[in-house]
């Protein structure tokens, strides 16, 4: 799914000039349990431990193959190993076919030789059906008229289907953290500051590689490559030096399909680049591949769930929870997007339970399923728990919930939380800040983010957030990319993530009220929709 945008520190004066000063005061933390938090995650941290086993064991999890059903049922046995209880896996309805990449050879010959492609399948599009060879043909069709143009041409090849791009020089360093500066913009709101979308700084669009086109000319040109008996259909996604960026034919996923169209392959545009000038100089270019993938018939999907009782018989009834999506796409193991932040949250849920800290409400982790696919196991969720988005009917947990904190932005520390518009939240998350500013958590921002499971609550009146996390090398280089692997994960932001965590988890488990909310939402079927991913 994606994703993100900005705002800042002059805005945090801004923002808690809404809040009276006596509710600043107000605030009381526990900074006995706040010791006890971080001690136990900064000098006995397991989130690396728990990475490696989300990535390198059973990455990827595409929602639905067996990686994430394997992922789920390990998540399950460790959490219930540490002391959660009601660790499960609980279905939310369906969601169509699992899908692997079970092979990916490719090599291209050229005048000049041949070489190894640096490339991967995109996913629920089908594999070669064994060893196949063809010629390479560059096929850029972009209006119906230009179908003409290659009408008999393409029997037995394999079609480039997007012009080459320039690939500038890397001038700018591709990770980063925010400066000052930057934290303090992303503060500010203004009238002429919309809210809503993902971003940063540096933030360059979604995972690329697709074509343009109405729906029904995408259609049509599928389907004039298939008639006309081309082998794969190649493209250059978003990225260099090595890096691609993968997003999948999720239509392919329905039980009910059964015409799957033909393969499509995203290459390193190094690569894609020195075959398209080869055929611009009309010199051949033979490419042989090799793609096995497999579609699995699990067409039902899952959230996992544990939680920690409420010690208080007048609070535990009321729950706070805590997220992040659990799926990812394949190109990589899903490390930063986003086992980095089902690492966490689970990590959080060990140090509350380690810590020994007490908890008056229950606090209970969601992992969800499909979120790249358009947040459907958290909306699933919220739907059966909380409230109808489409009618704004609410069931009775809906006024016992206390807030939901979401991770979900790549391994980047947390510099402060998104408060969606919530004025009345600011002077609280000001209070628990505080222990945390000397790690680098210090801002406050009114506007909202988007493309993520917060939404899913947040669009039913319940009070969720997503913090704001260091971009790191997350939009630039592991974002949906062949690149997300452990190897990008920053432990030191990992290990103060989880506490940080922690904290405001604790924080809202015991504080005497719930977090504040905004005033109810419309019904979306009265003419305000859901955010979209």
């Amino acid at each position: 799914l994606r994703h993100r945008p900005l705002i800042a520190a002059g805005a945090l004066a801004a923002t808690l000039a809404f809040a009276p000063l006596a509710a600043q005061q107000q605030e009381k933390v526990d900074l006995d349990a706040i010791y006890k938090i971080k001690d136990e995650g900064f000098a006995r941290s397991q989130v690396m431990n728990i990475m490696t086993w989300l990535t390198d064991v059973y990455g990827p999890r595409l929602t639905n193959a067996p990686g994430f059903r394997k992922a789920g049922d390990w998540a399950v046995k460790e959490m219930t190993s540490w002391g959660l209880a009601h660790a499960k896996l609980e279905p939310w309805g369906r969601f169509g076919k699992g899908w692997t990449n079970d092979k990916f050879y490719a090599t291209a010959t050229t005048p000049g030789g041949s070489f190894p492609l640096i490339g991967m399948s995109t996913a629920w599009t089908p594999g070669t059906n064994g060893l196949a060879s063809g010629d390479a043909i560059l096929a850029v069709i972009d209006t119906p008229e230009d179908l003409a143009t290659f009408k008999g041409k393409l029997k037995g090849r394999f079609v480039l289907t997007t012009a080459m791009r320039d690939v500038p020089a890397l001038f700018t360093a591709p990770s980063s953290r925010y400066t000052q500066e930057q934290l303090k913009d992303l503060e500010r709101e203004t009238d002429t500051t919309p809210r809503g979308g993902r971003g940063g700084p540096g933030r360059a669009g979604g995972p690329g590689g697709g074509r343009g086109g109405t729906p029904s000319f995408v259609a049509q040109r599928s389907q004039f490559f298939k008639d006309e008996g081309a082998l794969a259909l190649i493209s250059a996604g978003r990225g260099d030096g090595g890096t691609f960026f993968l997003g999948g034919n999720s239509a392919n996923r329905q039980p009910n399909v059964t015409d799957l169209g033909l393969p499509q392959i995203v290459v390193a545009i190094e690569h894609y680049g020195r075959i398209a000038r080869t055929l611009e100089k009309n010199m051949p270019v033979t490419i042989e591949m090799d793609v096995k993938n497999t579609f699995h018939d699990d067409p039902q999907s899952f959230n996992v769930v544990a939680e920690l009782p409420g010690s208080d018989p007048a609070k535990s009834s009321e729950v706070v929870m805590l997220g992040g999506h659990f799926d990812s796409w394949h190109g990589g193991t899903g490390a930063t997007d986003n086992a980095a932040g089902s690492a966490v949250m689970m990590e959080a849920m060990r140090i509350l339970k380690a810590s020994g800290v007490k908890l008056r409400r229950t606090v209970r982790i969601g992992l969800w399923g499909g979120e790249e696919q358009g947040l459907h196991g958290s909306r699933a969720y919220v739907l059966s728990h909380f409230a109808d988005r489409a009618t704004m009917t609410l069931k009775p947990d809906h006024s016992k919930f206390a807030g939901y904190f979401n991770v979900d932005n790549g391994t980047g520390a947390i510099r402060g939380v998104y408060l969606q518009g919530n004025e009345s939240v600011a002077p609280i998350f000001e209070a628990w800040m505080k222990p945390f500013n000397n790690i680098g958590m210090n801002t406050l921002t009114i506007r909202d983010t988007g493309g993520t499971d917060h939404q899913a609550f947040d669009a039913v009146g319940l009070p969720g957030f997503q913090f704001i996390q260091d971009p790191v090398e997350y939009d630039t280089r592991t974002h949906h990319s062949n690149m997300d692997t452990y190897e990008r994960i920053q432990e030191e932001d990992m290990r103060k993530n989880a506490v940080i965590v922690a904290a405001f988890v604790y924080n809202t488990a015991n504080r005497d009220e719930k977090l504040p909310r905004k005033p109810l939402p419309r019904a979306a079927a009265a003419g305000r929709g859901t955010a979209g991913n």
